[in-house]
């Protein structure tokens, strides 16, 4: 029997939020860090959009699946990189998916320093200052994407 891969799916008030959020992204107006990521769908090959909070740990920049094994993240495997826009700036990016989970624990914890008020129900009960092993068990629900920004 294998294990589902663990993915909370929006509700309807979450849904329209994003869009709203993608919305203000779109017109340059970021919402305490985020901006729109736009990422080629592995079925449609049409871009897909979603807005997300960028982070900065150790000089490298990030995005965390607070919502587990999304969309946006089956697209982000295949397609290996993407966009993030905040109004007319564009930055296009590849991205490498963490596999170590310590190093992924690290970066898990700064982003929940940081964004926790805002995605902490998406972690199941993980918070930044949970221990070490608790993030660790987590970090399979979690994935991360170093992002690196092409010149």
């Amino acid at each position: 029997m294998s294990q589902q891969a663990y993915y909370l799916r929006a509700s309807a008030s979450a849904r329209r939020l994003n869009r709203v959020v993608g919305w203000l992204a779109r017109h340059g107006i970021s919402l305490m860090g985020s901006a729109e990521l736009s990422v080629r769908g592995r079925k449609s090959g049409q871009m897909q959009r979603i807005p997300v909070n960028a982070h900065s740990f150790e000089g490298k920049r990030y995005i965390v699946s607070a919502r587990g094994h999304s969309q946006w993240v089956r697209n982000m495997r295949v397609a290996g990189g993407g966009e993030l826009r905040l109004g007319r700036r564009v930055s296009r990016f590849t991205a490498a998916e963490i596999a170590d989970d310590a190093q992924k624990a690290r970066i898990i914890r700064a982003y929940l320093e940081r964004w926790g008020w805002e995605v902490d129900q998406y972690f199941q009960g993980i918070t930044a200052e949970s221990t070490d092993a608790e993030l660790l068990a987590a970090c399979p629900d979690h994935p991360v994407f170093r992002i690196t920004v092409e010149a």
